[in-house]
């Protein structure tokens, strides 16, 4: 190869930031510069010669753009391997200068998924770039003789090593390795999210059926997961343990999630911190629904994944208050989420209270600064339509298992209470099957084995997390003490023998909803019978596990 022959970058992107500014350097160091489309204009206007992929593989783009950069004039000097002689002299003998570095990033698809209204699969398909990933993972695969750069926070450094080494011949491996590594990353990511989507639209997602089996029909044949990073955490659920948060693509630059929800005061959120708060707000969305006009305002209050307490209220201080009250001791250092703006009345009223975490879709007046007077208290905001926290909605979780992952659709209880049985001879009051409702929505999201004691809206006793169901009850009893005595007691799944329920009585319970379905049915309903209880089936079971 003539020696008059200059090493080529190939700069083609979606983000063009900083890219003027790379190219500008590069050029300086002598690189011709090779570009398309948008990219070549903003270069171009820039003021820096360059030239059109079209010139350099003497072949016009082609439906409407569909094939341009498809080549061996482009894609013979990125496969090269310059560190053979074959590949050397038939570089040279077809006369294509060298590419030593590349910057492409590709169109974000999941934008292009997420407009509204929705696009056209044809239109859909237009945005599935295919010049671009294939430039990328050439580069990347042969990253010894190629320099891929695909994220602009890495130009500077780029640069930087190229004058360090005193050429990009002598850029160190482990350093091209970092950044083959992220465009292989790149490409992964902008595969995932195509396959979603295509998925979503032509099988649907399990989360959009009611039906399990339609549900089953819909799981993915191939589980992806696709996530950017965000930030490093303070630590895992131990101080010696690494941890990190991860974005879903299609939550990018929103406020409305967890993970995307703007974070303020205090100390770096923990991965403890992260999946108490994700326990907190799922509570909270499933109790911000129209299903109790006359007390819309709802509190929860987590403790270790598990609710110590929850309430709806006419007012949102009422719910806070009712909630603490249902336990005062476990609530501290705990994690809080209102359903609407926190208020400076509310604000006031917990300050005297150690909390870890704060959530709510806005703060009104001062109640953010009274909130925040205390060291370390973490605020987060939750933006949501017209402040008040949207409904908890089905969704499809994960879970890795050793040598996979197990998945599942979950979501709110959906009970059709209207088929709901009383198989006692006491019927449960109006008043008592409202509360009842209200039990069975708390229980859901409690660890089993799981009992949960409610006065009207309110929590008094949860029992959450046991190997016995009997124990859950009497965790629950004892929490609630005096306030026990003619409530409301929930469990997440049946009473396999009438002791659960004799301690239930002995507690104070005056009503008991419950799934039902145990072959010692009949003896926990005699017993029902014999204390004067009233009891509910609702034939749904509840076990969060």
């Amino acid at each position: 190869m003539s020696d008059s022959i200059r090493p080529r970058a190939l700069l083609s992107v979606f983000d063009k930031s900083g890219i003027v500014e790379f190219a500008t350097k590069l050029s300086q160091m002598g690189f011709e510069l090779v570009s398309t489309g948008g990219t070549a204009r903003v270069l171009s206007q820039a003021g820096l010669e360059v030239i059109g992929v079209s010139d350099v593989t003497g072949h016009p783009e082609i439906f409407d753009g569909r094939v341009k950069s498809l080549h061996p004039a482009i894609h013979g000097p990125l496969l090269a391997r310059l560190e053979t002689e074959k590949d050397r002299l038939g570089l040279s003998e077809l006369n294509y200068p060298p590419i030593q570095i590349v910057a492409c990033n590709l169109y974000p698809f999941s934008d292009a998924a997420n407009q509204e209204p929705k696009l056209q699969d044809s239109d859909l398909l237009e945005m599935i770039d295919i010049g671009g990933p294939t430039m990328v993972r050439a580069s990347a695969k042969n990253h010894r003789n190629v320099v891929i750069v695909c994220n602009p926070s890495n130009y500077d450094e780029v640069i930087s090593k190229i004058q360090q080494s005193n050429g990009v011949e002598n850029l160190d491996l482990s350093f091209r390795q970092k950044l083959a590594l992220e465009a292989f990353e790149h490409t992964a990511a902008y595969d995932s999210a195509i396959s979603d989507e295509l998925h979503a639209r032509w099988v649907g997602r399990p989360e959009e059926f009611n039906d399990k089996e339609q549900q089953s029909l819909r799981l993915p044949s191939t589980l992806l997961n696709s996530a950017y990073l965000s930030h490093t955490l303070r630590y895992g659920e131990n101080s010696h343990q690494a941890a990190a948060l991860y974005i879903d693509p299609k939550e990018l630059g929103k406020q409305s999630t967890l993970v995307t929800a703007k974070v303020e005061g205090g100390k770096d959120m923990s991965y403890n911190n992260y999946s108490d708060a994700d326990a907190t707000l799922r509570l909270c969305r499933s109790l911000s629904t129209d299903e109790w006009p006359e007390t819309p305002h709802a509190c929860v209050i987590v403790k270790h994944n598990n609710p110590c307490g929850a309430a709806l209220g006419a007012t949102q201080v009422e719910a806070y208050q009712m909630a603490l009250a249902s336990d005062p001791e476990s609530a501290f250092g705990s994690i809080i989420c209102f359903n609407e703006p926190l208020e400076e009345e509310t604000a006031s009223a917990m300050e005297p209270l150690f909390i870890e975490v704060l959530m709510a879709p806005d703060y009104n007046g001062k109640s953010k600064e009274i909130i925040m007077k205390k060291k370390n208290r973490r605020v987060l905001t939750i933006k949501s339509p017209n402040n008040r926290l949207a409904p908890l909605q089905r969704i499809l979780v994960k879970k890795p298992v050793e040598g996979g992952w197990i998945v599942q659709t979950e979501e709110p209880p959906i009970i059709d209470w209207t088929k709901a049985e009383v198989p006692t001879k006491k019927q449960p009051t109006e008043q008592e099957i409202a509360s009842m409702k209200f039990a069975v929505r708390v229980c859901e999201q409690v660890k089993s084995n799981a009992i949960v004691m409610v006065q009207g809206t309110a929590t008094v006793g949860i029992g959450p997390g046991q190997t016995s169901r009997v124990e859950a009850v009497r965790i629950a009893a004892r929490r609630a003490g005096e306030k026990a005595q003619g409530c409301v007691l929930a469990s997440d799944a049946f009473f396999p023998f009438k002791d659960g329920l004799e301690q239930a009585a002995d507690a104070g319970a005056a009503a008991i909803v419950q799934p039902g379905g145990s072959i010692r049915d009949h003896e926990v309903i005699d017993a029902a019978d014999e204390r004067g209880i009233s009891m509910l089936f609702t034939g749904h079971r509840l076990f969060r596990h």
